[in-house]
């Protein structure tokens, strides 16, 4: 792919009035992405089967001299990987719907690094939850695991925090751009992981934050990751949304039990009840990692532990 295609691909994909969908039936019809910037909205409306008002708001935006500049300068700033390069990661262009388009900053060689977790839980942690994300980690760590989480408070925030104590390797996947950190208490944390690991978001640099953003970066941080570990979840919660991406991608799903007085567990025993691999040291992850890595089917199966929940 040349760097011509590699930018127009880019450019694409930071336009109104196409989606993730759309983009690709684009890029099947048009390879080179030569005559979409030759044609009229109509001809666009035509050619791919957009609605016209989205085909005008596309032209408008794939000629607006504005926002190429402000690509140009991102380019230079922060590093740019799309799901055509080859550094891509082969797990996430595995799942159902991957990013077209990922931003980070920090090491992007992390990205296809194995083994790998994704360590997920809830934003208001209860007080032994700190040291549940400690003693499960910490043996993987030594073991040179890399870490996968989103930057949230809590359970997120314990994961990086224990991952770079030990200068072990971690990715933060964000809900926005960089230049709208949330939660905004995490700015020296962001800071560290941006100098020690990597920092990722499907959103432009300067795109805020949005509700809908997180569930969509959920798919990304368990389609990093061999599996995904929760520490603590309520029933209803953002932790379990994450999970259900995991099972979708057939990835392995890992609940660490707690009391049974502790709303925050309440999510982590559903999962149990419903199939998912009871975890209460590392050693129950690594033997799982072992029949992964050999070839073999785990004690759990997504289609087993999502077929229950659902």
């Amino acid at each position: 792919m040349t760097n011509e295609i590699r930018f127009r691909f880019i450019h694409l994909s930071r336009c109104r009035g196409v989606t993730r969908r759309s983009i690709q039936r684009i890029i099947k019809l048009d390879r080179f992405l030569l005559q979409l910037y030759q044609m009229t909205p109509s001809q666009i409306s035509h050619t791919f089967s957009l609605p016209l008002k989205n085909a005008t708001t596309l032209y408008q935006d794939l000629h607006n001299q504005a926002r190429l500049k402000q690509l140009q300068l991102e380019m230079k700033n922060h590093h740019i990987i799309t799901i055509l390069d080859k550094r891509f990661p082969s797990m996430l262009k595995a799942i159902h719907d991957p990013p077209l388009v990922l931003y980070g900053k920090g090491n992007v060689d992390l990205l296809n690094d194995a083994p790998s977790l994704s360590v997920i839980g809830s934003r208001d942690p209860s007080r032994e939850a700190k040291r549940k994300t400690a003693f499960i980690i910490e043996p993987l760590l030594h073991k040179n695991w890399l870490i996968v989480s989103g930057l949230a408070r809590g359970v997120d925030q314990y994961a990086h925090e224990k991952t770079l104590i030990l200068n072990g390797k971690t990715i933060a996947v964000l809900g926005g751009g960089f230049e709208h950190l949330y939660p905004k208490e995490n700015q020296s944390l962001y800071q560290e992981i941006v100098h020690k690991g990597l920092v990722l978001s499907e959103y432009t640099p300067t795109t805020p934050p949005a509700k809908h953003h997180f569930p969509e970066r959920n798919r990304i941080i368990s389609g990093l990751s061999f599996g995904t570990l929760v520490i603590e979840a309520k029933k209803r919660s953002g932790t379990m949304i994450t999970v259900d991406q995991a099972l979708e991608q057939g990835r392995e799903v890992f609940a660490v039990p707690g009391s049974i007085f502790t709303e925050q567990t309440e999510g982590c025993h559903q999962l149990i009840r419903d199939g998912a691999q009871m975890v209460t040291n590392a050693k129950d992850i690594l033997e799982e990692w072992q029949v992964h890595a050999m070839g073999g089917k785990g004690l759990l199966t997504s289609t087993h532990v999502y077929e229950k929940s659902n």
